[in-house]
């Protein structure tokens, strides 16, 4: 319902001369392709792999994911920034892994925010938009707010719309959301009421800000909220009558309402004839969400068939392998699943590429443009992925090099040792039998990181206080 009226409204835009019964129900003819592709990186908030039908989840309908995923590249080993909010996006944002990173762990601010990204930064927002990009980012910032150096506006967003702080976003039914800096109340949520769901807003801006740009090189960072808890939706659907708890049948819902207004996105880039035009590249942004031995790690395997060790807030495959595609129709291959891997950082010099885009003197991203790789050709080489998070006062690393991953998981503790090749789901600790594997892992653990008193050593045990 809410796409057809995008459409139509679309449609009237072309003039009362098109509008006769049939056109106004059809596909918009195709635009003359641009040198510069709209680019478009859809952030789900805690999907999983094993949410997915694709994947392999069966209990969880997401056809519109599936039909993406087979009409594009579905990848295994798409790596995030690291395993919670803030730190992955920023990570995306700023090209730069978490060991670089000026934002390597979630930090409130109150009333309300994240600790901000700090001025002057180059981030995939500064460079698109110097490119000629109209920019948005629509859904959950939680970078800075506004009045900060993190906010959007300081850091090449055009348009805004819905949560800055990611504390606010864990409700569904907020008494406000944001357009650009202004407040926005929601009259019929407040004192606890649930009459509008944010998504449904926060959908209908995104459709009508696409809507408004397919006449000029765009980028839409669409940080979707679902299926974050807390587990809240306006419609249990389907699964309305399952034998399930409440939780279970909100957290199924919430996933299969992400799938369709993914699809309507889909849907629309198609119907203005842009589809050709445009890079979709969709992912999670923490691998797994919750416990295998949670109810709802039970009712929803997000380990895929026990495959992947860890989840959210850790540092195994299963907190950073994210569920993860590519869908540019006619440039990005139709039905390939590529084990190679990519990470979050790699996003802005692959925008950058596409946009023929300048990167500013001085800089240098951590990531590798997966231009080639996207189309088709092998990933990049480079010597290491690296990984830190700051979670209270434990800070933690990782890092995979070739097949080999070293893990620290505890501040101060020792490095653990796993041969991904064999060992997927880190099982088998080999530390012990390879030390000199564990030296060289350090080594390349030290290097990866600048020093930063915000964000201690995780190498150095935190005292009790």
């Amino acid at each position: 319902m809410r796409l057809s009226s995008v459409v139509l409204g679309a449609a009237f835009a072309l003039g009362s001369a098109l509008l006769d019964s049939d056109l106004a129900t059809s596909a918009e003819p195709a635009l003359q392709p641009r040198s510069q592709p709209n680019l478009i990186f859809i952030l789900s908030d805690d999907i999983a792999q094993g949410d997915v039908g694709a994947y392999g989840q069966t209990l969880i309908h997401t056809p519109n994911l599936d039909r993406l995923c087979a009409e594009g590249t579905r990848y295994l080993s798409a790596y995030t920034g690291t395993s919670v909010c803030a730190p992955a996006r920023s990570s995306f944002f700023t090209g730069l892994h978490s060991g670089h990173c000026p934002i390597r762990g979630n930090r409130e601010i109150k009333p309300e925010g994240q600790k901000p990204l700090p001025a002057g930064l180059t981030t995939v927002g500064t460079v698109l938009k110097s490119a000629g990009y109209a920019t948005a980012t629509i859904g959950k910032w939680g970078m800075g707010m506004f009045d900060t150096t993190g906010s959007p506006f300081t850091n090449g967003i055009d348009h805004f719309y819905g949560y800055n702080c990611q504390r606010h976003a864990h409700s569904y039914f907020p008494p406000y959301l944001y357009e650009d800096y202004h407040r926005v109340d929601i009259p019929e949520n407040e004192g606890g009421q649930k009459a509008v769901y944010a998504q449904d807003r926060i959908q209908q801006d995104v459709l009508d800000w696409v809507d408004a740009h397919d006449d000029t090189p765009f980028f839409l960072f669409y940080a979707i909220t679902l299926p974050h808890g807390k587990y809240e939706i306006d419609d249990q659907g389907i699964y309305k009558d399952k034998p399930w708890s409440e939780q279970e049948k909100n957290y199924a819902a919430m996933v299969t309402r992400l799938d369709s207004d993914v699809g309507a996105l889909a849907d629309l880039l198609e119907k203005k004839g842009i589809a050709e035009n445009t890079l979709i590249v969709f992912a999670g942004d923490n691998g797994s969400s919750f416990n295998p031995k949670t109810p709802l790690g039970k009712r929803f395997d997000q380990t895929m068939g026990g495959t992947l060790r860890g989840y959210k807030r850790g540092l195994y495959e299963g907190g950073l392998r994210q569920a993860a595609f590519a869908w540019w129709p006619g440039t990005v291959p139709a039905g390939r699943v590529t084990d190679e891997p990519w990470a979050f950082w790699d996003l802005l010099p692959t925008f950058a590429d596409l946009a023929k885009a300048d990167l500013p003197a001085g800089y240098t991203p951590d990531g590798h443009s997966l231009v080639t790789f996207l189309k088709g050709g092998p990933a990049p080489q480079r010597d290491s992925f690296y990984w830190e998070l700051h979670e209270g006062r434990n800070h933690i690393q990782a890092i995979r090099w070739g097949n080999w991953k070293a893990v620290r998981p505890k501040a101060g503790g020792a490095v653990e040792l796993y041969n991904l090749a064999d060992d997927l789901g880190e099982t088998t600790d080999l530390a012990a039998d390879r030390p000199e594997l564990v030296t060289k892992a350090v080594a390349m653990m030290n290097a990866s990181r600048t020093a930063d008193p915000a964000w201690p050593d995780p190498a150095e045990a935190q005292p009790n206080r």
